[in-house]
């Protein structure tokens, strides 16, 4: 996939903007997705920090039934590709369709051997599921990459996703401006999506990144789970400016 494309899917000139919802239950997720909805974001994602994923499955079947025409991806946390895209190639034969996986670790090899991207890439095609791949490269709470290996793991990954995500070093950390950089120069015109550290106030500053996957950046103070709707209100203030900017 190519920015442009990405862009174009999303109707999104700026970063495309993709709140991320921390799962509780049915009703909790669902007004959260209502702030996404009516905040105007393009989508979000559902993850399940607090549980397995077989508790998370009724929560992902009941928000596709209140919400059938939203762009919906998911992260099974800390479950691979490997795992998760025969589940999301059951879900879509059930009726369930989802619109794009969060892998934290797409299992990338900065070095090229890539036996495990390999295999993943292949249960992607046997699952039968044709959604969008947020692979995580050099991603937080996954296997350290030294800085110097960073464009190579970035080059790698490109070969395997449809959209390489990094992060900083935790939840809610920024991304140093130099690691996006090196993101930016290796994969040229691929899509690069950053998951930890966005808030509303440095959101300026990563205005080479195409998508903002954002959760504590834009929840209630002291909140892991719910959406304050004006922080969102205010980063997709801050996504429409840098978009204007593209286009003079």
């Amino acid at each position: 996939m190519l920015r442009s494309d990405f862009h174009k899917h999303f109707k999104s000139v700026g970063p495309v903007v993709l709140p991320v919802i921390h799962v509780l239950d049915d009703a909790r997720t669902e007004r959260n997705v209502r702030e996404v909805v009516g905040g105007g974001a393009a989508g979000c994602f559902l993850i399940n920090h607090d549980f397995e994923p077989e508790r998370f499955l009724p929560i992902i079947r009941h928000i596709r039934e209140r919400f059938p025409s939203l762009w919906m991806g998911v992260n099974f946390l800390a479950v691979t590709g490997r795992d998760a895209f025969p589940i999301l190639g059951k879900l879509d034969r059930e009726g369930y369709p989802v619109d794009a996986y969060w892998a934290d670790d797409a299992c990338i090899d900065e070095h090229g051997v890539n036996a495990e991207a390999k295999e993943i890439a292949k249960i992607y095609d046997d699952s039968g599921w044709r959604g969008m791949y947020f692979g995580g490269t050099c991603f937080k709470k996954q296997r350290e990459v030294a800085p110097e290996h960073y464009g190579d793991a970035a080059r790698e990954a490109s070969a395997f996703m449809d959209v390489v995500t990094t992060s900083g070093v935790a939840t809610g950390h920024e991304a140093e401006l130099g690691k996006v950089d090196t993101f930016r120069g290796a994969i040229g015109d691929r899509p690069l999506a950053l998951a930890s550290g966005i808030t509303p106030e440095n959101a300026v500053n990563y205005r080479d990144v195409d998508c903002f996957m954002v959760a504590t950046g834009i929840n209630e103070p002291g909140n892991f789970y719910d959406i304050d709707p004006n922080r969102l209100a205010d980063l997709m203030r801050v996504s429409r400016e840098l978009g204007k900017g593209e286009q003079t």
